[in-house]
């Protein structure tokens, strides 16, 4: 929409071919009117909006503005923890010192809108957690502020699928048990957690109640590295998965190196979505890409449905390696933090 004015006030989605069996990797609100999302079908996504404009990717063109907004990011803190290519953590705690984070907030949005050519939307909050909701609150090109004061009363009714770490099935499971929002599940005591979830309880415990330590990290590292591959035509045995699975495995030694991840290996996996959409993963402990390794792999996750297969994937899973110097810097900073979540 940036680079082509005409496209604006469209549908719009980036994503595969319907043919190709694509799947939506974003979309703009236009299309958001119609129910189109991201993770959808795009055969679906065209059912629901006959109209919808369907562009491939450009990760290169991301990529140059994902490098454009960091660096505006650290204009301001060197406290910047990025999420992906267009989402980051800001801890501004000792910028606000001068001027509000709000203000902060506004300006950055301003620069990367002067700067880019694209919106952003913002959340200010004293912890990560209510930052990132309240960065989905005024979209698009918004931003809305939770103070320490408000933050009882605004986690109080959020609903429980707004939990860090609470998916559909965990969800689903809160709901049956009576807990619809944050405040329903204040009423349950830490041990009654403990006893259905857990060590998660002792999360969702706090974060019912608005409590996130987690300091904003700039030294976070990516946890996995993997590529996939979704099918037009189903493969529809072990072999053919294996004729197809030498590909993926030099695609992912070529993302492998482009990571520098390669001396950080952890875990081999593989990933299989079945012509029933059902998904299994197999993985185990390895230092290093191991073909025979992901064959076997390959072979048991295909024996747990033996179904035509729709979307194979394979990665690596990578230890977690932080410097000393990073943790002293991250202790520096108190509990009383002011973090900006921007999109």
């Amino acid at each position: 929409m940036r680079d082509d004015p005409a496209l604006r006030d469209k549908p719009i989605a980036v994503g595969g071919r319907p043919e190709q069996r694509g799947v939506v990797a974003t979309c703009n609100y236009e299309a958001r009117k119609y129910g189109v999302r991201s993770a959808m079908a795009t055969a679906q996504a065209l059912r629901r909006c006959p109209d919808l404009i369907v562009l491939p990717p450009a990760m290169d063109k991301y990529r140059v503005a994902s490098r454009q907004i960091l660096s505006i990011y650290r204009d301001y803190t060197e406290l910047v923890e990025p999420l992906s290519l267009d989402e980051a953590y800001l801890d501004v705690t000792h910028a606000s010192a001068q001027r509000s984070a709000t203000a902060i907030a506004q300006e950055i949005r301003e620069r990367i809108f002067e700067t880019v050519g694209i919106t952003a939307s913002a959340g200010i909050a004293p912890n990560k957690f209510i930052a990132k909701i309240a960065s989905d609150w005024n979209k698009p090109n918004g931003q809305f502020v939770v103070k320490p004061q408000q933050v009882d009363a605004f986690v109080s009714v959020l609903p429980v699928s707004k939990l860090f770490g609470v998916g559909k099935v965990t969800a689903a499971r809160l709901n049956q048990l009576g807990a619809e929002t944050c405040g329903d599940l204040r009423t349950w005591p830490l041990h009654e957690l403990l006893q259905h979830f857990g060590k998660f309880g002792e999360r969702l415990y706090d974060l019912c109640r608005g409590i996130d330590e987690r300091p904003v990290d700039p030294s976070s590292e990516r946890k996995s590295v993997s590529v996939e591959e979704t099918y037009s035509t189903d493969l529809h045995d072990l072999d053919t998965c294996r004729q197809e699975m030498r590909d993926l495995i030099a695609k992912l030694h070529a993302r492998v190196q482009r990571a520098q991840a390669g001396d950080n290996v952890h875990k081999l996996f593989v990933k299989i979505r079945f012509a029933d959409f059902s998904r299994t993963t197999a993985e185990c402990v390895m230092s290093s890409i191991d073909e025979a390794t992901i064959d076997n792999l390959l072979e048991t996750a295909f024996q747990r449905r033996q179904l035509p297969v729709r979307l194979l994937g394979v990665g690596i899973r990578l230890s977690e390696q932080k410097s000393e110097k990073a943790d002293e810097q991250l202790h520096l900073f108190g509990s009383d933090r002011e973090t900006v979540n921007d999109l």
